[in-house]
């Protein structure tokens, strides 16, 4: 009897959780898809979202499935990696379309060129900001876990 009494709120942030897994594989599933459609694989580099999103939904439905530390881990581990993807891929952009500015016209000047690449529309310069914001969505899921919440100090609200 003991055992299946909760700590108040715990409900409550299950429940959140469980809604924040869903965004999450909502994202992945659509940011997979818009990068097939804009054919996101033209380039080794090009591929390391839809691998990395690949990797995400397997270890989403092995988490879903086990509930266990190991699973959570590597899902952490993995949201890590998608932060750091968003940033490269960020510069990727940023370096693809500076060189598209630079060959339309060399003369411009280094103000000038940033302000073009700000404005182009291909490559999105922040398009890989999904992926940031889906891995920061999959570590606050993550780190929201009870695994957790003594280590980072989470408190749950009184009822």
């Amino acid at each position: 009897m003991e055992a299946q009494k909760q700590e108040p709120g715990a409900a409550r942030l299950e429940l959140l959780r469980a809604w924040i897994l869903v965004v999450l594989v909502l994202g992945l599933l659509g940011t997979v898809t818009e990068l097939i459609l804009l054919e996101h694989y033209e380039e080794p580099l090009q591929f390391v979202p839809l691998v990395l999103i690949a990797l995400a939904v397997a270890f989403v439905v092995w988490h879903w499935a086990q509930r266990d530390a190991t699973s959570l881990n590597a899902l952490l581990v993995l949201m890590g990696l998608f932060v750091l993807a968003g940033f490269v891929g960020f510069i990727a952009h940023f370096h693809g379309s500076a060189e598209f500015q630079r060959d339309l016209d060399p003369s411009m000047s280094t103000w000038e060129l940033i302000d073009k690449v700000l404005r182009a529309k291909a490559p999105p310069l922040l398009a890989p900001g999904m992926m940031i914001q889906l891995g920061l969505l999959g570590l606050g899921y993550g780190f929201s876990d009870f695994r957790y919440r003594s280590v980072f100090g989470f408190m749950l609200p009184k009822e």
